[in-house]
């Protein structure tokens, strides 16, 4: 269980599900052997790539905050070949010392499936808020922009994993720059998604930012034009990539992948006109 400590800030990495996913077409074996820096950690020794989906666990002072909640139990997923999960993800975050009451508050960077999972938790047959006493940030622009997408899965998605909140009442309709407390706030990385969000923790001097969707693998740092099919906006979420890098590197600011596999986060510095991640 990997944690990190941001001034009065520590934020501990809860994982559902580690596996190689080759998602990008240009990621083939001669590129990513170009850049050797990713092996052993982010790509093996088949070169495939190596994805983490996982929620992290932000306690700041006064604050218990989930940031992106996975795929979550009991629901079918194309993502998963129509399959469902049946992980101890809870018992997971009860390891961690967090009990699901004990939250209060989560925020989901985008709304898409493998963010927003266990937001609700299946209950004698009737799907739930999984943490009763949180208040979900939602983004207005994103659940507007997939309010309105004609996707089928896509709308089964708000249906078990949004529409319980907004039914409970727990949820609040954000902006892309809301402040969630004095050391935490959002900032619009939009392109992979129309609202897309990272999170960005300043403490004591200190500061580290969750990347969401903006960055799927560490091989984006090196090519921010990569971009995978379910980038809303390809060319959007390369920009975005390559001006959030430029903006971080070479800074103390430790980057934390949202789906970078473990050690998960380090220190974006400058390599050539490109990147690299020092862990």
């Amino acid at each position: 269980m990997l944690s990190w400590q941001v001034g009065a800030v520590k934020i501990t990495r809860i994982v559902e599900m580690e596996t190689p996913a080759n998602f990008l077409a240009q990621a083939t074996p001669e590129a990513l052997r170009r850049l050797p820096w990713l092996y052993p950690h982010f790509v093996n020794e088949k070169d495939q790539l190596l994805l983490s989906i996982h929620a992290l666990l932000v306690e700041a002072p006064g604050l218990r905050l989930v940031v992106d909640t996975c795929i979550g139990n009991d629901k079918a997923r194309s993502l998963l070949g129509g399959n469902t999960l049946s992980t101890p993800f809870l018992q997971h975050l009860a390891d961690a010392g967090w009990s699901r009451e004990s939250v209060n508050a989560v925020v989901c960077t985008h709304l898409h499936v493998d963010h927003v999972g266990w937001n609700t938790m299946l209950e004698d047959g009737k799907w739930v808020p999984t943490f009763p006493k949180a208040r979900y940030l939602f983004g207005k622009t994103e659940y507007a922009h997939w309010s309105a997408e004609g996707d089928a899965e896509q709308q089964e998605i708000l249906f078990d994993s949004v529409k319980p909140v907004l039914d409970a009442g727990l949820a609040e309709m954000v902006d892309l720059d809301h402040r969630i407390s004095p050391e935490i706030r959002l900032i619009p990385t939009t392109g992979h998604t129309p609202g897309h969000v990272s999170v960005m923790i300043e403490s004591e001097g200190h500061a580290a930012v969750i990347t969401g969707d903006m960055s799927h693998h560490p091989c984006q740092l090196a090519h921010p034009e990569w971009s995978p099919s379910f980038d809303s906006d390809p060319k959007a979420a390369g920009i975005t990539r390559a001006r959030m890098f430029a903006e971080w590197a070479d800074e103390p600011i430790l980057v934390i992948g949202t789906h970078y596999a473990g050690p998960t986060a380090g220190h974006i510095k400058r390599d050539g006109a490109a990147f690299r991640l020092e862990v």
